[in-house]
């Protein structure tokens, strides 16, 4: 076993390994680009697939695995952006899709429930920032 198929000791599910999450990346960001709502908002940002991809591997690594590999600020990354619900509920569609897809069904579950949360905190933060503030809308969906 490598590093990268090895479980972590820190893992929230022993099957989420680096590779599962490189693979469920390649997965989400392939619909994403083909997607006629996200695609044009990704595509007026991203120049380097590959490094994007290596980037929210790292940040999903920090979740699942608690590497601490991703030092970023996701949150004023997506402030500029002109998103609102309906990028965010499709955002979840897609990642879910790929995560049932690509993850083991108690794997998925995980990414899913991590996705709504932080799908909540982004649409809380981005509704703070422009003064219209709504309450959570995915963590709490069965």
């Amino acid at each position: 076993m490598t590093s990268e198929t090895a479980p972590s000791p820190f893992a929230v599910h022993e099957s989420i390994t680096e590779a599962l999450i490189a693979r469920l990346m390649t997965r989400f960001y392939a619909q994403v680009r083909a997607d006629p709502l996200l695609g044009p908002v990704f595509a007026a940002r991203i120049e380097d697939w590959p490094r994007h991809e290596a980037r929210i591997a790292d940040f999903w690594s920090s979740v699942m695995l608690r590497t601490r590999r991703y030092d970023g600020r996701p949150m004023a990354a997506h402030l500029p952006l002109p998103i609102e619900g309906r990028h965010f509920d499709r955002w979840l569609a897609l990642f879910e899709e790929s995560a049932r897809e690509v993850c083991p069904p108690e794997a998925a579950a995980l990414f899913v429930d991590r996705a709504r949360r932080i799908a909540d905190s982004f649409e809380m933060g981005l509704a703070t920032v422009r003064g219209d503030i709504h309450a959570p809308r995915h963590a709490a969906r069965g």
